[in-house]
């Protein structure tokens, strides 16, 4: 049996190198599905609070909308898609490519979320990690959240900073 300062490590531990990088709260979702990716901001730079964040959009994620942030403004950058995309009966060939949320001021110490509602083509490849590489801009200092792992290499922590991703499963 384990004591109770064991599992307080152990626990301690665990959590630690996650807490450690910007996350995505739901980790898997289906191609040719609707996706709200919520984007878990646990830090700002080493002890400097969190100005700004700009989340890249990858390709074959379409119909991005940012939710509003109540003290933040949000800015999108749109741009052609590499495809043609059919969205419930429409061709879409261009469209949100990044999202900037600014103005804001989020303490080292606190935890907050950005949010996007977005849908994920059919033509993306499951099982696979879809990443989508966040910057993070503090008052002092910057961290970047754009480590992709080698094609196959499977998603992991261990960088000094990886993108979030999400596990894309077959279509339902």
């Amino acid at each position: 049996m384990l004591t109770r300062s064991c599992l307080i490590l152990t626990a301690a531990l665990a959590a630690s190198p996650a807490a450690a990088h910007i996350t995505l709260e739901t980790k898997q979702a289906a191609v040719g599905s609707s996706y709200k990716a919520v984007f878990a901001v646990p830090h700002g730079c080493k002890g400097s609070p969190t100005v700004k964040i700009r989340v890249q959009i990858p390709e074959g994620v379409i119909a991005v909308k940012p939710m509003p942030k109540a003290g933040w403004s949000v800015d999108v950058v749109e741009g052609k898609y590499a495809n043609e995309y059919d969205y419930h009966g429409n061709k879409l060939t261009s469209g949100v490519k990044e999202v900037a949320w600014s103005g804001g001021k989020l303490p080292d110490h606190n935890y907050d979320e950005f949010v996007i509602s977005s849908f994920l083509t059919g033509g993306l490849k499951p099982n696979t990690t879809l990443y989508f590489p966040v910057v993070q801009e503090c008052e002092t200092g910057v961290s970047r959240w754009i480590e992709i792992p080698a094609e196959g290499a499977g998603h992991s922590h261990e960088g000094n900073s990886p993108a979030p991703g999400v596990k894309l499963l077959p279509k339902p």
